[in-house]
């Protein structure tokens, strides 16, 4: 999928915005933060991860962890975010 492509893929789904917002202004954060930082469900933020996963814009440094995992952005996450924010597309 195109860096565009995934932007807009980003963008349909505002708990996704929210998972790469929080991701990339921390840099490395666990699931448990970003849902008690949002006021959301862990499953709701789980679900986010899991979709960014597979789209690769986001990684686990803890995948051998079955709680206590955290992500950070990957190259093409940290692009997909970059443009959304130059596009003035999400507010950092």
């Amino acid at each position: 999928m195109e860096i565009a492509d995934l932007v807009k893929w980003v963008l349909c789904v505002d708990r996704r915005v929210l998972v790469m917002r929080e991701v990339h202004q921390n840099d490395v954060i666990k699931p448990s933060e970003i849902a008690e930082r949002s006021g959301r469900s862990i499953q709701n933020i789980s679900r986010a991860i899991h979709e960014l996963e597979e789209h690769e814009l986001i990684e686990c440094l803890t995948p051998e962890k079955r709680t206590w995992k955290r992500y950070i952005l990957t190259d093409k996450g940290k692009r997909v975010f970059e443009e959304l924010r130059e596009s003035k597309l999400i507010e950092t």
